[in-house]
Formats: structure tokens, sequence, C-alpha cells
């Protein structure tokens, strides 16, 4: 791990950082045989969300010269009163006898609803979620939870030249519940609206490219149109955002309707596809008459120059800036008195780094 010290605070603290990606399913370190059997299959699995919030926090931890371990299973059972930073996955709340005061997230539940004896169970302190409105979703259930976006990594998602935008429009397709709906009724309209206009454009879809593609994508469009029902965060519109690419997003709000609890176990609204955002990152619509009406006015702007995206994510959302966050976060549970410190006792230790990750280093990620 980076030994620099912190050189805002000579005292800093080391952070005790856990994250890992999958599980064993039916015997001990199976998860290591899948996970080579996928490669060989597949080739190289692409990037996960959860993966790319540990990386970066990482990385802007690197930046601030902020030391950390990593899944130090044997190191936290002998101090049991340091702070564990659980990141994800919900399986490892379950894999050590945590005694520790513990930070989760933000890659572990959706919904409370999934652990909701949690604080009682184990010495969780506080939840972190990517974004506002899953704070207002969580805390009648875990007050103790607070919105922790993860920084972009500016320097890699960067602006190119001029010279490189040959596409117009890229749309960036994330529409996967009512997709039969919303196909015909909101895609496609997209789509006929840019041929329309002679526009050429390219698509991607969630799920199904890798993060080179994005960026090659991104550096050849100069705009996109961002369709998701809701997003937690949204690193990808971000992404675009921090490579200078102004959005126009399909924000629909309303309820969040993730079928697995909507409408028989969760109604809560409103949610947001685009939860991080000022007028420079460009502009958004409700439904596809909101499209319509408002593409010009988009296009128009961004043939102006009259918006700053990466402005936008300079300003709020840098890996340093984030990471500092997660820092000031995780000092603020280790400033509360002793007293609250649960004393849960801790067995079934694991030791070392998980050979599902690589420690993590800058370059990784930048």
């Amino acid at each position: 791990m980076p030994a620099k010290t912190f050189e805002h605070d000579p005292d800093a603290m080391i952070l005790n950082l856990f994250y890992e990606d999958k599980d064993d399913r039916w015997f001990p370190g199976d998860r290591h045989l899948r996970r080579m059997a996928r490669r060989m299959l597949m080739g190289e699995p692409r990037m996960s969300g959860q993966l790319r919030v540990f990386l970066n926090l990482c990385a802007g931890l690197d930046r601030l010269g902020i030391r950390y371990r990593v899944n130090d299973y044997g190191y936290i059972a002998q101090h049991p009163e340091e702070l564990a930073c659980i990141i994800g996955r919900t399986f490892l709340l379950d894999k050590f006898a945590w005694k520790n005061p513990i930070l989760l997230g933000v890659a572990a539940h959706n919904h409370p609803l999934d652990d909701p004896d949690l604080f009682k169970r184990l010495p969780v302190k506080k939840v972190v979620v990517p974004g506002p409105w899953y704070v207002d979703m969580y805390r009648p259930y875990w007050p103790e939870t607070e919105a922790w976006p993860v920084g972009i990594d500016t320097d890699l998602w960067a602006p190119s030249a001029q010279a490189q935008k040959t596409i117009d429009v890229l749309v960036y397709d994330k529409v996967h519940w009512d997709r039969e709906r919303y196909a015909p009724e909101l895609i496609e309209p997209v789509r006929a609206r840019l041929r329309q206009e002679g526009r050429s454009f390219t698509e991607l879809r969630y799920g199904s490219y890798k993060e080179e593609d994005y960026q090659e994508a991104l550096a050849r469009s100069r705009a996109m149109i961002f369709l998701c029902q809701n997003e937690s965060q949204g690193i990808a519109y971000q992404q675009a955002l921090s490579c200078g690419v102004p959005v126009f997003a399909w924000d629909p709000g309303g309820p969040w309707r993730d079928p697995d609890y909507y409408p028989h176990r969760v109604r809560f609204a409103p949610v947001s596809s685009v939860p991080y955002w000022d007028e420079r990152c460009g502009a958004k619509f409700v439904d596809v008459a909101g499209f319509e009406a408002g593409w010009q006015n988009f296009w128009g702007g961004c043939a102006a120059g009259a918006f700053d995206p990466r402005g936008y994510v300079l300003d709020s959302l840098t890996l340093e800036q984030r990471a500092l966050q997660y820092y000031e976060i995780a000092r603020s549970i280790v400033r509360q008195p002793a007293a609250q410190t649960s004393e849960r006792p801790g067995d079934g230790l694991s030791t070392g780094l998980s050979p599902d990750l690589e420690p993590p280093r800058r370059q990784q990620v930048s």
C-alpha cells in the first residue's frame, strides 16, 4: 500500500478497506476457478460499477497520500478498536465475525429491507450511498446514512481535440426496466429525430461495452443523449461530463421502479437519473414530448459552447475531492465517544490480500 503520509494531517489514520467482487459458491476458493473459466470462455471481464468505485477511491487516496490497507483480515482482528471500511459486497458482512466499528458502502445493499436488523446485528456505525435521493430512501430505516459519490478520474476522462469530433451524438442506452414499452415510445423517436435532422450518431448499450469502447465513443462525439430511468450516482454520464461532452438526459423522476421491490415492497419517490447536475452539464427532459421540445435548444447550446460540463466535474467530483470526503466520514466515526463502539467477539480469520484483487496502483485507474 502507498507509504506516503497525508500532508494535511500528520496524525492521519490508515484506512482499513475491504472489497471483494466474488464469493465462493460451491467450495472454498472456487471463485478463482470460476473467474479463470470466465476469462477463457468470454475474455477479460467488463469493469463493474462496484469495482470502479473501489479503484477510484484508492486512486484518490493515493493522490492525497492517505495510507490504506486492503482486505487485511488478520490486522483488523488484532485491532478491534480500528474502523473497518467495508465497501462491498454484502457477503463480506458474514464472511468474518466483525467486532470493529464499520463504515459500510457504497457497493452493498440495494435497500435496507434486504437487511433490516443490520445495525443491531453488526457494529455498523454509518452507511454511505452514492447519491442524495438514495439517502432519502434509506434514512427512514437506517438514520445513519450519508451520501458519498466516488470521484471521476479527470485525467483519464479528458476532452479530445476538436479534430476527433466526427460524430454528432452518442446515444447511451441504459433503459432496462419496461424496455418493451420504452423502446418504441422513447428510444426509436430519439433515433428518428436525429435521422430527420441528418445528425450522425452512434449507440452504446449499458452492459455490452468495455470502458475503452466508451472512451473512444466519447472522444468522437460532440454531445450525448443519456437514456436511463434512474441512477444512484451515474458514473457513466459523469465520465462524459469530464470529457467535456454535454449531456441531454432523460430524467423522468417518479418512483423507484426496481421490479424486485416496486410496487409490492417499496414505494419511494422521487428518483433522478442525474443526481449530480447543474446547468453547466447540459439539459434534461421528462418524456418524449420534452425531448422533442428541448432538443433544438440543447443542440444549439452545444454548437454555441454554452455548456461547461467538465467544469462541473472539476468543481465537485474529482478523485481527490471525493476521497477526502470518504476519509473525513471515516474520521468522524473514529472521533465518536468510545462508549459507542461495539464489542462483539470475532473469530474465523483470514489474512492478507484477496487473490481476486491486485494491490491498487494509480496507473490502474489513470
